[in-house]
């Protein structure tokens, strides 16, 4: 759900560069150090310019080191920017005030904001007390969180006994009781096995869909994008380098369908391959695979209803993630000729 309104999140040329001294292995290399130190800036985000609505749902892409999580932390006012401008609901995210830090979240699927050693309750008391929640509130909000989450019977359970799939959903109550306008999220289902995956991501899209919590996503799963996001931004080496809707993603990275035939006898696939429009034909027994262009696919598809008895027919898009894959690679390859 989107809204009319300004952006909740604005970014105008977002630069974080981080300074850093080189220092040789051994002692003598700490000694040195002392006397020459070597200095290396490395620019992490670089001039990165975007906007996100009120109840959108955005998808952040890249590799690892591309700058995702550094510019997770800048938005949440972890990481001072190094330069550009940045408002987050009408605020600097730097400057960290309160109004500011209660219409927030932020969960890192490899860091916890749970005591392991008490039960998770006893957590979420704590932010109860640090947000300054009135007891109804706070006693509402958990029973719906816990429901949604399918974690009443953990509350009072040692987190350190509960399964990671566990932890993760009551990192997320804990993220989400004070009711928060946005979410940022990094790598949410990291580790996580499938079952639990499916879950976190229907409680996300029904917490975006009945609060209409603006989430912003980072995660190398790229199931976990497709179920929730319509919008991706890809950064790789600091800078933005795609911002726009899923569907045209694929449309331009691979602009191709994947057409599986299954035919009740063997056929003949020669008239396919010279067809306009098909990159390749695969027969295996009974079963016919193509990559075709999207305008050619109907014309395609019709022909294969001709050539024998057809069975099953199946049409899909490129995988996400290969696409991902595919993109990476290719820039990669580009930026280091050697």
């Amino acid at each position: 759900m989107v809204s009319d309104e300004l952006p909740v999140i604005a970014a105008r040329d977002l630069t974080k560069t981080y300074t850093f001294h080189q220092q040789g292995a051994g002692l003598g290399g700490a000694l040195k150090s002392l006397v020459r130190r070597k200095y290396e800036t490395r620019l992490a985000v670089d001039a990165v310019s975007f906007s996100v609505g009120r109840g959108e749902v955005v998808g952040l892409l890249g590799p690892n080191g591309a700058g995702k999580t550094t510019t997770l932390k800048m938005l949440s006012g972890l990481l001072y920017t190094t330069s550009g401008e940045l408002q987050v609901l009408g605020c600097t995210p730097s400057d960290r005030k309160y109004d500011y830090l209660r219409r927030i979240a932020l969960v890192m699927g490899q860091k916890t904001m749970l005591w392991w050693d008490v039960p998770a309750m006893e957590s979420l008391l704590l932010h109860k007390d640090m947000y300054g929640l009135p007891k109804a509130e706070f006693e509402q909000n958990v029973a719906e969180l816990a429901e949604l989450l399918e974690v009443q019977d953990l509350l009072n359970v040692q987190v350190r006994k509960t399964s990671l799939g566990e932890r993760m959903k009551l990192e997320l109550l804990a993220a989400l009781v004070h009711g928060p306008e946005i979410l940022f999220l990094d790598e949410p289902t990291i580790g996580l096995d499938v079952v639990a995956k499916a879950r976190v991501r229907t409680f996300l899209e029904d917490l975006n869909r009945v609060r209409g919590t603006t989430i912003l996503v980072t995660s190398h799963d790229m199931d976990d994008i497709e179920a929730l996001c319509s919008r991706v931004m890809i950064i790789d080496h600091g800078r933005l380098q795609y911002d726009g809707g899923l569907d045209d993603l694929v449309r331009t990275a691979r602009p191709r369908k994947l057409v599986q035939a299954t035919y009740a006898t063997e056929v003949d696939t020669g008239p396919l391959t010279t067809l306009d429009g098909v990159t390749a034909v695969e027969s295996s027994g009974l079963r016919v695979k193509l990559e075709v262009d999207r305008e050619r696919a109907g014309q395609v598809m019709e022909q294969l209803t001709r050539i024998g008895p057809l069975v099953d027919l199946d049409v899909a898009d490129a995988d996400i993630e290969e696409i991902m894959r595919d993109l990476f690679l290719r820039r990669s390859t580009l930026a280091d000729p050697s």
